[in-house]
């Protein structure tokens, strides 16, 4: 008599997800966020460097407001470039490397720009950097994403760049210290922009994403990258519950088209709508606050002066979406932060005193560092693993490739309607990222990550 073949069971192997989201915050976790948090350090910085030295570039190579705006363009370019090529990179080839390649990328790049010698040179080493920048933030707030338990990764994303964020002040100040030194001053602010090629010498710390593992197929790898988890948060003495599988919510997509299927295409035509109007947001503020001030007759050490103690308030914003952004609906916080960057802006465009410039500027700082890394953590839940990158980068891209032309029509704004319009325009922007994720961006808090 033929044997009759035995059914093995089909839940032989619990899910990576499974296992990742009933796990403590440990030694593992914590020394993730610093590495994590000392990349972002620099590449804030360094997002923020050519707008703390274009004032004194206008002195020295007598550049026009045009100009200012023309290379700033440059570089959000290239940030639309390196968004789609590193959400590709990052699907292809693996989160880790990714993100180690393109910190090297941004990071030489900002050295190039710190020998540029004319308009044309920068602006190329601009656009350079930007390509690194954007590549390396769309792979880590991915690589986050998947790493940390679901219970926590909004929180986490919101310590990453609280400690992150100190970097944009201290760049204010090195710019600050730098520019006095003398005509060459400003090129040292580019070589501190470089210093994230740090990470490097952590390679062997830092895990590929066990996710990315498991939507390959490479199962024994994934296991392996948990089982290493796990066994540090037992040697730490964490009793470790059985995994409890979940459904994903959604069919993952396989390739990255698949973020403009059926299923997926009205999160992502959100997003880039988000990203555009938030980038365009952000950056009419931050990266022209130096120039403007200098405009309303504060002398060039004084107004970055002033534009450091602004962006103190970019930790503490940071800090307040670490202790809320797992306690709510993500997307209900950030239609309300973005609300609250509107109106502090217009006050802020409104105010020609010293005391309220810093106050409401420091608010403005606050509120749009609180919003970001909700919108971080908010944006690789929107995919399943196989197009979470890609998909993010579009998004990220798209608002990257609009400021192409935000610089210059800030520039307009400025040149024809005043230094008020500029604020009118930014509060504009703000309302619309507001509406846009309130009425169509789904709810993600706690979601099981596909």
């Amino acid at each position: 008599m033929a044997a009759v073949p035995v059914s093995k069971p089909t839940n032989q192997r619990a899910t990576v997800a499974s296992r990742i989201d009933r796990l403590p915050i440990g030694r593992f976790y914590k020394e993730l966020m610093w590495l994590l948090a000392f990349v972002f350090f620099f590449e804030l910085g360094d997002l923020d460097n050519f707008g703390l030295i274009a004032p004194e570039l206008r002195k020295q190579w007598h550049l026009g407001i045009a100009a200012v705006g023309l290379i700033t363009s440059a570089a959000f370019l290239g940030m639309f470039v390196g968004a789609l090529a590193g959400g590709w990179f990052s699907d292809k080839l693996g989160r880790k490397k990714a993100f180690l390649w393109t910190t090297v990328w941004f990071s030489a790049s900002s050295v190039l720009t710190a020998f540029a010698w004319d308009e044309p040179t920068l602006l190329v080493t601009r656009f350079l950097t930007g390509v690194g920048l954007s590549s390396m933030t769309v792979v880590a707030i991915t690589y986050i994403s998947e790493m940390f338990p679901a219970s926590k990764r909004g929180t986490y994303q919101g310590w990453i760049m609280m400690i992150a964020l100190f970097g944009i002040p201290a760049s204010a100040l090195v710019a600050r210290l730098c520019v006095d030194l003398g005509t060459f001053g400003w090129r040292l602010v580019f070589g501190w922009g470089a210093l994230g090629i740090g990470i490097v010498l952590f390679t062997a710390k830092l895990e590929e994403s066990p996710r990315w593992y498991e939507s390959k197929g490479r199962v024994k790898e994934a296991d392996a990258v948990v089982d290493r988890i796990e066994a540090k948060a037992r040697a730490a003495g964490a009793n470790l519950p059985p995994p409890t599988p979940a459904a994903p919510s959604k069919a993952p997509a396989k390739t990255a088209g698949g973020m403009f299927s059926s299923t997926y295409l009205k999160r992502t035509l959100m997003l880039i709508g988000v990203y555009v109007f938030q980038t365009l947001g952000i950056f009419g503020f931050m990266a022209w606050v130096p120039t403007l001030l200098t405009s309303r007759g504060f002398p060039v050490s004084k107004s970055l002066l002033l534009t450091t103690i602004m962006y103190f308030g970019a930790p503490v914003g940071a800090l307040i979406a670490a202790l809320i952004a797992d306690r709510w609906e993500r997307k209900y916080m950030i239609a309300v932060a973005a609300l609250s960057i509107a109106a502090v802006g217009v006050a802020y465009g409104l105010s020609v005193a010293t005391v309220p410039i810093i106050i409401l500027g420091f608010l403005v700082s606050m509120l749009i560092q609180a919003f970001a890394p909700l919108l971080y953590a908010y944006t690789p839940e929107i995919y399943p693993t196989s197009i979470r990158t890609s998909g993010s980068g579009v998004a990220y891209g798209a608002g990257r490739l609009a400021n192409s032309a935000g610089p210059m029509l800030v520039a307009f704004l400025f040149t024809h309607f005043g230094y008020i319009s500029v604020f009118v325009y930014i509060a504009a922007t703000w309302i619309l990222v507001a509406l846009l994720v309130f009425f169509f961006g789904p709810k993600t808090k706690g979601v099981t990550l596909a």
